[in-house]
Parts: C-alpha cells; structure tokens; sequence
C-alpha cells in the first residue's frame, strides 16, 4: 500500500483535503438555495463519497507488497480486526450525522458561520484529544497558540454573522412600503405564498432579476430555496450548528484509535488497520446511515421541507451531477485528511479544519454572501479570514511524525 511518510507530502495531503472539504459544502448550499431537497441532494452525495472511499482503497490502498505489519486493504479484510473496525465505524457515523445537520442549518445561520463554528468545536474538542492519543508528537508550543488563533478567528466569524445580519435587516426596512396598509415588510410577512413559489420555481418569477445584497434579492432567494427561513427563530440553526460540531469533533479521534489502536483492543499478533481498511469501514458506516436517515426524510422532512417520495428523487437530475460532484470532493478530501494525519499526526491534520476559509470564498463567489454589506462587515470578515490563515499555518507547523 502507498504510504505518506515525509512532513512534506503530509502537508501537501493536508492541503489538498482542505479545499476538497471547503468546497463541497459550498456546492451543497447552493443546490438547497436554488430550490433542490436536500434529502434528494444528500443521497446523491452519498453515493459517490462511498465509491471514492472504494477507489482509494482499491488503488493506494493496494499498491506494493503485502507486509504481516503493514497488510494491503483485501489482505485485511479477513483479519481478526473488528475492536478497531467499530472506532472506524463510530467515527463515520457521527460524520455523516454531522454532515446532515449541517445541510439544515446553512439556511439559518449562513454558510460561513455554520463552518466556523462547527469546526471550532472539532478543533477544541477533537484536536485535544488527537493530541492524547498521538502520545504528543506534535509541538505543544506551536499546536495549542493555533488553537487560540481559531478561537479568535471564531469570535470574529460570530461577529460577521451579527453585523451582516443587521445589515440585511436594514435592508429589508428600507424596502417600499406596501401599497395597502403602507407598513414596511416585516420578516414573517415576506414568507412566499404558494403561487409565488411556484411561480419562481417555474421560471416565471423574476428569481435572477434582483442583484446579490439587495432586499429584493433576499426575498427572491426565500421564494426559491428549499428549506424556508423568513419568520423562523434563528436559534434553531445555531442549536443544529453546535450540534454538528459536536459530531465533527468525535470522528477524528475514532478514526485515530481505529488505525493506532492506543487502548490495544486488538489480539496480539493481529496489525493495525492501515488507514485505507479504516476509512472503507469509516465511510460504509457513514452512507448506511445517510441513505437510512434521508429515505426517512423524504416522507417525514425536518424543519418544514417539502414530502417527497423515493420516485421522485430517482427522476430528480436537476443539480444531480453537482450533488454527485460534492461526494466525491468529500471522499477525496477525507481521505487525505487520513493519510497526512497517519504521517505527520492527527492533531496536526486537523489544521483543515479552516475549510471555512474556502467555504467563505465560494460563498462570496458564488452566492453573493456580503454583497452590498456595511463596511464594518467587510473589516470583521478580512480579520476572520486573517486569522484562519494563521491557525492553519501554525497547526500546520506543529506537525511531528510518528515513528
């Protein structure tokens, strides 16, 4: 099998998972703003981020001679290895429960935010423990002042949601009174009708003629996205949002126990599951339970999304290939978060946790977020996207190598 063994290719791994796992949250979020389910847009995720999880097990996982320390990945699925097989499991679980929460809380709290907070939480909880179990081989000095610098860089992220926020609630104020009671909308009041849905959802409304950052954008972008917001208490979205961070923090250190074995669960004699076995069980785990949880979703939908039915997914190509798409930068990208973290540490590797610093720019890029704000909106997202810079440089510095 293909091993990473130098600090450099462990880096490069790391860095290449970072913008894999900052943008496919941002494809995501924008298939639910142009109107997609999400429970017909996760299945589709699903699958292709199982099948490149197969495909990097069938070739890295593969390549060379089988050794008795360092099994290849058909080699190892006949061994007597399942204590470590289930921390690989667990940790899939959790992530792929993550991964769904935060598919509904994007609509509520904004896609920035969202990846901020959940992947502080993942660096204080998660990266404290990896540090643990990694027996300390990453630099203390330099590992846990790049967790303060993304602590701070999260004290400026809440603070770039509450100033955009006001800005957008200016917005909505200054939109023209109604012609017939003359009271300025309020947020409740600008809930689409039905006719009005359709209409956008059709191609009859004028869903593309508002620019980005204007009140009547955002009115537009409420009659056409899936998951509805307008007259919702936004502390719905930050609940989900603590909560997939939660998940996001746990599944690193499975995975570490799973391919390190530190509380030697396993048989004497029996190897360690080489990262690419643990991340096929780690991602089985994840789809078994994304596609049972989303076939719920389709007759019972959270939070107020539209019924389906599994007939209508299966005919549902619209956006399809940007969901399929998403998967596969999934897979891709924690695949190699595993690979650099099995070289250089896992609490190092946990530095692409400041994906939200892609996430940022493909939300500003493609979706217009912080179009036409307040300047002090702009200075507090420069700062926020300062410091994740700096946390990743630093955590990234402290990477040790495991001997």
């Amino acid at each position: 099998m293909y091993v990473v063994e130098s600090k450099g290719g462990a880096i490069a791994c790391m860095l290449l998972s970072l913008f894999f796992l900052g943008t496919w949250p941002a494809i995501l979020a924008m298939l639910e703003r142009r109107g997609r389910l999400p429970q017909h847009t996760y299945l589709d995720y699903s699958i292709t981020n199982f099948l490149a999880a197969v495909l990097i097990a069938l070739t890295f996982g593969q390549i060379g001679s089988s050794t008795p320390e360092q099994p290849n990945f058909l080699t190892q699925l006949s061994q007597d290895n399942w204590p470590c097989v289930l921390f690989a499991m667990a940790g899939g679980v959790v992530l792929s429960i993550g991964n769904l929460a935060t598919q509904y809380a994007w609509p509520f709290v904004g896609l920035a935010v969202v990846e901020v907070v959940t992947s502080s939480i993942t660096v204080v909880i998660g990266t404290t423990f990896n540090y643990f179990l990694d027996d300390k081989i990453n630099k203390a000095e330099i590992l846990f002042p790049g967790v303060a610098c993304f602590l701070i860089a999260v004290c400026l992220g809440s603070a770039v949601h509450s100033s955009n926020a006001a800005d957008n609630k200016v917005k909505l104020e200054s939109m023209p009174t109604d012609h017939v009671d003359g009271e300025k909308p309020s947020n409740a009041s600008l809930i689409p009708s039905e006719a009005g849905l359709n209409d956008v959802e059709g191609g009859n409304g004028p869903a593309h003629s508002a620019k980005a950052g204007t009140a009547k954008y955002l009115v537009q972008l409420e009659n056409r996205r899936s998951i509805k917001v307008f007259g919702k208490n936004t502390f719905i979205g930050l609940g989900i949002t603590f909560f997939a961070g939660l998940c996001f923090s746990l599944f690193s250190p499975a995975f570490n126990l799973a391919t390190n074995d530190q509380w030697h669960t396993l048989k004497k004699g029996v190897p360690h599951l080489v990262v690419y076995t643990a991340f096929f069980y780690f991602s089985l785990s994840g789809t078994v339970v994304a596609v049972i949880l989303n076939i719920i979703f389709i007759y019972r939908p959270a939070l107020g999304s539209q019924k389906t039915s599994f007939r209508a997914y299966v005919i549902d190509w619209n956006g399809r290939g940007w969901a399929l798409l998403a998967g596969v930068l999934c897979g891709f990208g924690n695949g190699l978060q595993f690979m650099g973290g099995q070289a250089a540490g896992y609490a190092a590797a946990d530095a692409v946790q400041a994906l939200p610093l892609v996430s940022t720019f493909w939300g500003i890029l493609l979706m217009g977020e912080y179009r036409k704000s307040s300047r002090r909106t702009y200075s507090l997202l420069f700062s926020m996207l300062f410091m994740f810079i700096l946390a990743v440089a630093i955590l990234m510095a402290s990477s040790g190598h495991r001997k």
